[in-house]
């Protein structure tokens, strides 16, 4: 989708994850559960990309599946300042501090909303977030989220 088109309105991030978090948990366990949750994160995560405030280039969401974990795919234009501070957030997640820094960022009135996005994925879904700088003023957060192993 051309990023300008998914940026013309705010609620495409939640129609978006509720399309797609309803086709994609068809032939889960628990279907309604399954797509509850992925709804929730991928609209988190749709909101963040929607924020980047870049009109130029295209948005593209991919979904794929291995067993019991959903891999979520984003790739949309951002910013060279915005790519930097991303990278710094997803590296920070790896120091095993995701817990304490998440209630640090969420009683913060001055936190930024990707960190408390990217650090909420990681406490309450068990997600694990890779992020991948295209060089072409584009970024990719690629978000793997083991959502029927939290559901038993």
């Amino acid at each position: 989708m051309d990023m300008a088109s998914f940026t013309a309105d705010w609620l495409h991030c939640d129609q978006l994850s509720n399309y797609v978090a309803r086709m994609v948990s068809h032939d889960r366990r628990d279907p309604v559960r399954h797509s509850n949750l992925l709804s929730s994160a991928l609209n988190e995560l749709l909101e963040m990309s929607f924020r980047s405030e870049a009109d130029d280039g295209d948005f593209v969401c991919n979904f794929y599946r291995c067993q019991q974990t959903e891999r979520i795919e984003l790739i949309f234009p951002c910013p060279p300042e915005q790519r930097q501070f991303y990278k710094k957030i997803v590296l920070g997640l790896k120091t095993g501090r995701a817990l304490i820094n998440y209630c640090n960022v969420i009683t913060n009135d001055a936190a930024s909303d990707g960190q408390a996005i990217l650090l909420g994925l990681v406490v309450n879904y068990d997600a694990e977030i890779q992020i991948h700088d295209l060089g072409i003023g584009t970024l990719a957060f690629i978000v793997d989220l083991p959502l029927e192993r939290l559901l038993n």
